[in-house]
């Protein structure tokens, strides 16, 4: 019996590295995208090897179109029809205030976080969709608990692009829920990863409910439960993983 197919946008580092690393272990053949860093990418790959899984690892900046289907082409290649795809890849943008941000600030973060995810939510549906002679498959989004509290003094522009993610998931989830595939999004709160600028996460922890940040797998625990059959009858959530925040 062949194993599922996850592509993974993002998949080198934080929340998306650890996604892949437990998919592995739970069944799936796995493509790490990444964009710059191949050896973070590779070592996630030699991880999912270890765990029993196939990988293959694919450099994309996924917000080119061209970009985009090549590394949906290349994972349908290397390792057979994709039926899971998650959107990890984000950035944050250097934190100030929306009167101190620059265009270019602005232009990447909504370029990186939701014009990305809107073209790899597209590939992804025309790949799985039922109408389209495909087997079907899940979608899981990352948003972000920014997209709730709003980034005041800190980044609206980044809360602005997830709160766009969630409504994408909301719409979407309701367009392809004949076609076979399910579309969430996960929430996360401050976890440790690089996303954050040196120091904010140190900063922030005493305000957190939890009083800790979340870790990637943590995280990656409620992606992997929206990709999976135990969510069959799930589509459309967007699931806080945020430790009360």
């Amino acid at each position: 019996m062949s194993r599922p197919v996850l592509l993974l946008a993002g998949g080198s580092r934080g929340i998306g590295a650890a996604t892949c690393r437990m998919a592995a272990a739970r069944g799936y053949d796995v493509a790490i995208n990444y964009k710059s860093n191949a050896q973070a990418a590779q070592s996630v790959a030699d991880a999912v090897r270890a765990a029993g899984g196939k990988a293959v690892v694919i450099q994309g900046d996924m917000v080119s179109e061209e970009t985009v289907v090549r590394v949906f082409d290349e994972t349908t290649k290397a390792l057979g029809p994709i039926t899971h795809f998650v959107h990890s890849a984000g950035v944050g943008g250097k934190n100030s205030k929306l009167e101190a941000a620059s265009a270019a600030t602005l232009r990447e973060v909504l370029n990186v976080n939701l014009y990305g995810g809107l073209l790899c939510a597209r590939e992804a549906v025309r790949r799985m969709s039922t109408a389209r002679g495909g087997k079907g498959g899940a979608i899981v989004l990352l948003s972000s608990i920014a997209s709730l509290t709003g980034g005041a003094n800190e980044y609206v522009f980044y809360a602005a692009a997830k709160g766009g993610i969630d409504a994408l998931t909301n719409g979407l989830a309701r367009e392809v829920a004949k076609e076979g595939i399910r579309v969430n999004a996960i929430r996360p709160g401050p976890s440790k990863t690089d996303i954050h600028e040196p120091g904010r996460l140190e900063r922030i922890t005493p305000l957190l409910p939890m009083g800790r940040p979340g870790e990637p797998e943590e995280i990656a625990e409620a992606i992997l439960f929206l990709l999976s059959d135990a969510a069959s009858y799930i589509s459309g959530a967007v699931l806080n993983v945020s430790g009360a925040r």
